[in-house]
């Protein structure tokens, strides 16, 4: 079983006011994304569990529309949110001062069944508002280590929050160029796996039943390669980060974990990703790169039965 995550992010913004949608209308916009993936055959593949990781405004009207078609037609196909509050609602205690935050317990009672924690966009956020408090954290590398710590038992809080709703978890990890350092890729793999190490050790520390259980997959985002104009990794490169996170849950959590590739899978690279017996699947945002960027639904089904089929 290949598994496929779909990070929609804003993509729902139409361009008129400065988003991608070419419709005007974001509930319209979802509503014809999830009919065509359905439509498509893409809910039911026997080989493929695909997952669109929504902004909170979308996610009712996408499992509402999910809910139209038959299970047969929508079997492997869910609907996830992305990212949730390290704090949760719990009963007899805080119900609803959650104002400008998603609680795991609200994201759930709209249809979630995923969430997307950790991702590079959710870290790179967290430090800023760090650094808005202390902007020595940028340059001082001890600060910088706790910044890194605290970070991680957010996202640890924000795990334990996820998977206490019922919600199952895609957790993002990956290294900066800086913390991935000079030289060549043999001299970086140290520093490569001791990042590694620190996110995983950091963000799972109380999540061995849930691994086992398989409510969690990682999600490897060389964040170093993520951007126009970037150089992204080659086979060779995810081929040691990914075996390093199997081997790393395996050795504290004595688990077998999915790990899917978070870098963009990508009709381009979806053949070299497939090939790599360490990678579970990809995490898809853009389709399109070149000319009219975008999401397309028709393109998602290329890039999948690409990978599929290598």
């Amino acid at each position: 079983m290949r598994q496929i995550f779909v990070n929609l992010k804003r993509f729902e913004v139409p361009k008129s006011l400065g988003g991608l949608s070419s419709v005007a209308d974001p509930v319209q916009w979802i509503d014809s994304v999830i009919t065509d993936t359905v439509q498509q055959g893409l809910g039911s593949h026997p080989n493929l569990s695909l997952t669109y990781l929504l902004p909170e405004g979308l996610i009712n009207t996408a499992v509402n529309r999910l809910h139209s078609f038959s299970d047969d037609q929508t079997r492997m196909l869910a609907v996830g949110c992305q990212g949730v509050h390290w704090e949760n609602i719990q009963p007899g205690k805080n119900f609803g001062a959650y104002t400008t935050s998603l609680p795991a317990a609200a994201a759930a009672a709209l249809g979630s069944q995923w969430a997307i924690i950790g991702h590079s966009e959710e870290r790179k956020a967290k430090l800023q508002v760090m650094r808005a408090y202390e902007p020595g954290i940028h340059t001082d590398p001890v600060l910088r280590i706790i910044s890194t710590h605290a970070i991680d038992r957010l996202i640890q809080a924000e795990i334990a929050a996820a998977l206490d709703s019922g919600l199952k978890v895609l957790l993002c990890v990956g290294e900066s160029a800086e913390e991935r350092g000079e030289g060549s890729f043999d001299e970086q793999q140290h520093n490569i796996t001791e990042v590694l190490r620190n996110q995983l050790m950091g963000d799972l520390h109380a999540s061995k039943n849930a691994l086992q259980d398989g409510r969690i997959v990682i999600g490897y985002e060389p964040v170093w390669a993520i951007g126009p104009g970037k150089t992204p990794p080659g086979a060779e490169y995810i081929s040691f980060v990914s075996a390093t996170i199997k081997n790393l849950i395996l050795e504290n959590f004595g688990v077998e974990v999915a790990v899917v590739y978070g870098g963009g899978l990508k009709e381009e690279n979806a053949a070299m990703i497939a090939g790599i017996p360490t990678i579970d699947g990809g995490l898809v945002a853009l389709t399109r790169f070149s000319g009219e960027i975008g999401f397309s639904v028709p393109e998602l089904k290329r890039i999948i039965e690409k990978y599929l089929t290598a």
